[in-house]
């Protein structure tokens, strides 16, 4: 009985141990202390540097496409997801490949078909038996469990596999008999879809547009591009890509950016712009209020900010300003407005209508 009296003594004594109490908060306050401006300078700096060494090695692969790796990269660290546009042909599963490859991370596929399930792409849980005999449900995961995941031709795939991928790129998570499965850090999808083909395709939903942080254009190359890609691709030389980054420096190159700071009066005028996507809104452009039949969501100044802080940080500053803003504008925006009858009767250019929204809006200062 005094045994077990001073057992009990004792776990109460260090439990209330007023010693490791204080050293208990000594650690979280630590961890949870922000970085010091020194450390962001350097972390800025690294963040430079990395960004431009992680480009050149893709670029040993990939022919052009400077302004295209630059933004989907800026997508990559802002923690976003990115909508690739284009024919057929053009390289865009190929750069999602090297992109993969040089980030040192784990890659996934997704071809996209009308039969596609969502089970096929997020996982099931399956019957197993031990060796007792019993039965046991198992989940088997799917492809989405991976860092960068590669959805081929996204809109071939069913409304209902669509919802479910896009819920997913959401959440970061699946449930599956009732348990949540975290998909690993970081999560980012880079979906690619044919504009020009539209027969057995399904269009992704203007809710589901929102979820892509950008939407990048993938243009065709010129003469000397094609030159260019039939030397390395026809010869008999391979190109070998080193890895520049890994897991765990990739997070911190995505913290890093969100501490970039920016002032105020420039989230307001990315506020406006977004507000001047609405035919609603008393400062859109009259060719909007005619032409445009919803606007941007707050999805869409998130993606304008984030931006705004990369391009800041690239340009060699350490705050982003209205410059940073325009520069993300297109990819941010372009998948948010949303045309009416009488937009897409006339075929109008949304890149068109965006320029005269940022023309329209009055910079700060």
């Amino acid at each position: 009985m005094a045994t077990k009296t001073t057992k009990k003594a004792a776990k109460k004594t260090v439990r209330k141990s007023p010693a490791r109490k204080t050293a208990s908060k000594a650690t979280a306050k630590k961890a949870a202390s922000p970085p010091t401006a020194a450390q962001l300078a350097g972390q800025w700096d690294d963040f430079r540097d990395s960004f431009g060494t992680l480009k050149a090695e893709i670029q040993k692969a990939i022919v052009g496409y400077d302004d295209l790796l630059t933004d989907t990269l800026v997508a990559i660290f802002a923690q976003g997801h990115v909508l690739l546009e284009g024919v057929p042909g053009l390289g865009k599963t190929f750069l999602v490949k090297t992109i993969s490859e040089v980030l040192g991370v784990e890659s996934g596929r997704i071809q996209c078909t009308p039969d596609l399930m969502p089970a096929d792409i997020l996982g099931t849980q399956i019957v197993n038996e031990d060796d007792s005999g019993r039965r046991t449900l198992h989940f088997e995961k799917g492809p989405v469990f991976a860092n960068i995941i590669l959805v081929d031709e996204v809109n071939r795939a069913t409304p209902k596999t669509q919802a479910a991928l896009l819920e997913v790129m959401q959440e970061r998570s699946v449930t599956a008999g009732g348990e949540t499965h975290v998909l690993p850090a970081p999560f980012f999808v880079l979906a690619t879809q044919n504009p020009m083909e539209m027969e057995g395709t399904y269009p992704l939903p203007e809710a589901q547009l929102d979820r892509f942080l950008f939407k990048v254009h993938v243009p065709f190359p010129d003469v000397e591009a094609l030159v260019e890609i039939s030397r390395r691709t026809t010869g008999a030389a391979q190109t070998e890509l080193n890895q520049v980054l890994d897991r765990d420096r990739l997070i911190g190159m995505q913290q890093a950016l969100a501490h970039v700071p920016i002032a105020d009066p420039y989230v307001e005028y990315a506020a406006k712009l977004v507000l001047a996507t609405h035919p609603d809104s008393e400062a859109a452009d009259e060719r909007v209020k005619r032409y445009v039949a919803y606007g941007s969501s707050p999805r869409g100044l998130q993606a304008l900010v984030k931006g705004a802080k990369a391009y800041a940080l690239l340009d060699g500053r350490t705050a982003a300003t209205d410059v940073d803003i325009r520069r993300a504008a297109k990819v941010a925006l372009r998948h948010r407005m949303i045309l009416n009858f009488e937009g897409e009767a006339e075929s109008l250019d949304v890149e068109a209508l965006l320029d005269d929204v940022i023309a329209s809006v009055k910079v700060p200062g």
